[in-house]
């Protein structure tokens, strides 16, 4: 495309003198004043980012399933969430961990005073009388085993027991012994049972 003369004329005296004018204030020289600014740069520590998480799962060395700790945000991000084994800690999910605790907290309070009065219905009982076909003296055929304890409480008081919670002594002849029945970790009852032959 051509461009008339004029209009390339006009083009560069405009150029020109805008070049002028913005040279002319390029070259002037700027003073400064006579108070220098001093400038004071503080170097920082650079911040440990961590999250406060609560474990899904165990961990082997970081930790057990339901625990609070703090991790490195890289190892959340790119180890604990992928695998599905953590998640955040958030203030809603606190106050979920505190009910739970004091629900846990009731429900251990109510199996042990249970196992306590139950232990106290055994202790009142008296003696469990057990019989068994005697042989020479106070010997007896056989012996008087856990299970043979559970049916007679099965039999008397209409209440189940688990024998693997009934620790006896080895009985093989007639008379008075003590077995424990560990009703709870923390509650143990101890009931009399009387052998004797018939």
């Amino acid at each position: 495309m051509a461009v008339s003369s004029s209009a390339a004329a006009t083009l560069s005296w405009s150029s020109s003198s805008w070049l002028h004018s913005f040279g002319s204030s390029i070259n002037e020289t700027v003073k400064l004043p006579d108070k220098r600014a001093v400038m004071l740069v503080l170097a920082q520590k650079k911040a440990k980012k961590t999250r406060k998480i609560i474990l899904k799962e165990d961990v082997e060395e970081l930790g057990k399933k339901g625990q609070l700790l703090d991790v490195k945000a890289g190892f959340y991000r790119n180890y604990l969430l992928p695998m599905g084994k953590a998640q955040i800690v958030t203030p809603v999910l606190l106050k979920e961990m505190k009910m739970e605790e004091e629900r846990i907290e009731a429900e251990k309070k109510r199996v042990k005073e249970e196992a306590q009065q139950l232990a106290q219905i055994f202790e009142t009982v008296g003696a469990f009388k057990v019989k068994r076909k005697g042989g020479k003296g106070k010997l007896i055929f056989g012996s008087v085993t856990a299970q043979d304890l559970v049916d007679i409480i099965k039999a008397q008081l209409q209440r189940d027991v688990d024998k693997r919670i009934v620790s006896l002594p080895e009985i093989r002849e007639t008379g008075e012994y003590i077995a424990e029945l560990k009703l709870h970790p923390e509650v143990t009852a101890r009931v009399k049972l009387n052998v004797f032959a018939n």
